[in-house]
Formats: structure tokens, C-alpha cells, sequence
């Protein structure tokens, strides 16, 4: 794992934990992992070809001793606070990605919310536009 994360990387890891945080990391949450990469401003810069590798290193991190705990804090750590509410709204956005949103899920964007801060309306309405997003 590199010392030190790249925003970019960081958003990443977010995306990753909350695919990985139910044990399914589904393929419809790897998808959207790869095309929001591939089109959001955010990552502008970023290869495509470091996604595997990045994914890899976060799995790896999530697997040790207390990962995730020293995941979220390395994603605080490398984020910039204008992008915190962007990270946000990347976990919603891959916890929706399947349509269903499990306990795990919940409580990973709860321990993101206070890891970064963010306050319970920002959050409320991250998550009220994806529920518009995702309906059927």
C-alpha cells in the first residue's frame, strides 16, 4: 500500500468497502465502481488500468487487523474536506447499485458520516437523490 493515497485512490477505497463491507462484492457494484471512475469529473487523471491494483490494495487493507478502522482513517487522512460529501456519495451510490441496501451498508455510511464529518442533512440528501436515481 502506498504511504500515502491520491484522492483519487481514496474515493476508491470508499467504493470498494462498501461493496466489500457485506461480504458480496456483487457484479453490479464492480461495474458501476469501473464506469463511475470512467466518467465523473473527480477522477479526471486517473488511469483506468490502477483500478484492479487499487481495489487489490484496499482489499488487502480491509483484511487485516482492525482494517476497517485504519481503512476509513487512510481515506480521511488522503481526502481533501471539499471532498468528503463526494466520497459520500460515492458509498450511497454503490450501496444502491444492487437496489437493496443491507444493515452492513447502513452502518458503514454511518461510521463514514462521522469519520468525515459530515452532517446528517448533507447526508439525508445524498442519499434521498439516490433512492430518485435507483427507483424503478
Amino acid at each position: 500500500m502506498p504511504t500515502t493515497l491520491s484522492h483519487h485512490e481514496a474515493l476508491i477505497y470508499v467504493m470498494v468497502m462498501m461493496s466489500a463491507v457485506d461480504t458480496m462484492m456483487t457484479d453490479d457494484e464492480l461495474e458501476r465502481i469501473g464506469r463511475l471512475t470512467g466518467f465523473l469529473p473527480v477522477f479526471e487523471g486517473f488511469d483506468d488500468e490502477h483500478l484492479t491494483h487499487t481495489a487489490r490494495e484496499c482489499a488487502a487493507l480491509l483484511a487485516g487487523p482492525e482494517g476497517l478502522d485504519i481503512t476509513l482513517e487512510v481515506v480521511r487522512e488522503a481526502l481533501p474536506s471539499r471532498l468528503y460529501d463526494t466520497a459520500y456519495a460515492l458509498a450511497v451510490e454503490i450501496a444502491a447499485a444492487d437496489h437493496s441496501i443491507r444493515q452492513e451498508e447502513i452502518r458503514l455510511l454511518q461510521l463514514l458520516r462521522d469519520r468525515l464529518g459530515l452532517d446528517k442533512l448533507t447526508c439525508a440528501a445524498i442519499e434521498r437523490g439516490a433512492m430518485a436515481r435507483f427507483r424503478k
